[in-house]
């Protein structure tokens, strides 16, 4: 079964709304430069709403380790992905479960093999040194997905995902602009259309 994150979530509703629907994991970017920013009030209060078994990620972007460090005194995370330039030496010294984020827009062909102690790869259609939620997909034509589990993001849709999941057999799927009214802003029904998608596609 192919695993779904809704990535972006910045109001108690919609995460609470998104796990009765089945999702899988949600995803807190904590990176200032995102218009779906939140605090660390609003993470705490978005992880407490959570039902059991929704996995709690966390987005970053570049950020020094102190800062990071500090989220995770304050904010019960079950998991972190990275967006930016950290090394996996960096990013592994949190002890959490880990996800790289590979931009798949850039020139050159993506090195997976940097990043084999991930607990997962994320590869989003952003250019390197970007953000992620962009609303556009990267060229599925020309992609060879790697040997290992991964998760396909970047402009995916209740209208695309079917074909993406079809085509590409990633292992999860993460969504944000694809579900939103606006950024930060969950639509419920595009939620429950990308999630039956997904499941009954």
């Amino acid at each position: 079964m192919i695993r779904i994150k809704i990535c972006g979530v910045t109001r108690v509703g919609d995460a609470v709304a998104a796990a009765a629907l089945g999702v899988d994991a949600i995803g807190l970017v904590f990176t200032p430069i995102s218009r779906r920013h939140v605090s660390v009030k609003q993470a705490v209060a978005l992880c407490r709403a959570l039902p059991p078994f929704v996995t709690r990620v966390g987005l970053f972007m570049d950020q020094e380790a102190d800062s990071i460090g500090s989220v995770l005194r304050q904010v019960p995370l079950d998991c972190l992905q990275f967006h930016g330039g950290e090394t996996a030496e960096f990013c592994r010294q949190f002890e959490r479960p880990w996800i790289k984020a590979l931009a798949m827009a850039g020139e050159g062909r993506v090195d997976f093999a940097a990043f084999d102690a991930a607990d997962a790869l994320l590869l989003d259609s952003h250019a390197p040194g970007q953000a992620g939620g962009t609303g556009q997909t990267f060229d599925w034509s020309a992609f060879r997905p790697p040997d290992r589990p991964w998760i396909l993001a970047g402009g995916l849709n209740p209208d695309n995902v079917v074909l993406a999941c079809r085509q590409l057999q990633p292992h999860a799927v993460d969504v944000s602009s694809g579900v939103e009214e606006q950024p930060g802003i969950k639509d419920q029904e595009r939620m429950k259309a990308f999630i039956e998608a997904v499941r009954h596609g």
